[in-house]
């Protein structure tokens, strides 16, 4: 059975039980956000959609019995999940379980999206690997049913000019060995070294595993609350049309942020939910 070959379909920023907050911070970064949806798991959540990928925020109602999406309440704010797509579920998992990957069985859901023309239902099927095989957050595949209900133009225009996603930035111990997980899935040859860590290369985003040491020589003070773990997710880079554009709108909405010498804007993770983020061209 062929290996899947790595595709990103969207990042997942955990707002627990804070969807409101986590909304307002994410429309005043620049970001358009989707009508909040309901999944029939129990979860909510908001999207900002671009090309071929997007960004989540989830959450839990805040009466939610400890037994709905137990891995969105027990986890920090931040990001928390990275997803891969897929177009066959059944396929993926006998690939993955083939290579040695302990990844779940095939789980569907769905939440409602309203449109001019009324409500439709957004189908979705996910396998997931086990978080015990990944500490630092959620690690999925996603198969959409309904590409329609979710990839729409008047959703992917961002006052930030952001257009995707391009980076993911993984802090773990042992680089070597969490990237062990990729190479299994995919194949060593996505899987290439790095300062301080590896890298997968999945289609035009890079998603880096680095010791913390590293995280931190690049991003300072802007870093994540690591909340006493040791291995978490800490940074997303979304690719802008416009750095300036993106500036504008920071300091209109008083988000703070760091410009490079080479125009890459940094906002540090405690203006935007414990996520630390970076914009460039």
């Amino acid at each position: 059975m062929a290996l899947p070959v790595p595709t990103l379909d969207h990042v997942v920023i955990n707002a627990r039980t804070d969807i409101d907050g986590a909304a307002e911070t994410f429309r005043r970064l620049g970001f358009t956000l989707t009508e909040r949806g309901y999944h029939t798991l129990g979860s909510m959540n908001h999207l900002a959609m671009f090309g071929t990928d997007y960004l989540e925020l989830i959450a839990v109602p805040k009466d939610a019995p400890p037994d709905v999406r137990p891995d969105v309440q027990t986890s920090p704010p931040g990001l928390n999940g990275f997803v891969f797509g897929t177009e066959d579920t059944a396929a993926l998992y006998a690939a993955l379980s083939g290579a040695g990957v302990n990844a779940k069985a095939p789980r569907e859901f769905s939440r409602p999206v309203r449109l001019g023309d009324g409500e439709h239902q957004a189908t979705f099927r996910t396998v997931s690997v086990p978080e015990s095989d990944t500490p630092y957050g959620r690690i999925y595949f996603c198969h959409h049913f309904t590409r329609d209900l979710v990839w729409r133009d008047e959703w992917r225009r961002h006052a930030n000019g952001v257009t995707a996603v391009t980076r993911a930035v993984f802090v773990h111990p042992d680089p070597v060995a969490a990237s062990g997980l990729y190479a299994r899935m995919f194949g060593a040859e996505f899987v290439r070294d790095i300062e301080g860590g590896k890298a997968v290369v999945v289609a035009q985003t890079n998603l880096e595993i680095v010791t913390e040491a590293v995280a931190q020589r690049e991003f300072g003070d802007g870093m994540p609350d690591a909340a006493g773990r040791s291995t978490y997710m800490a940074a997303l880079g979304f690719r802008t049309v416009s750095v300036p554009r993106a500036a504008g709108v920071l300091k209109k909405n008083g988000i703070p942020f760091v410009e490079s010498r080479a125009g890459r804007l940094v906002v540090p993770a405690h203006a935007a939910f414990n996520a630390t983020l970076t914009f460039s061209e």
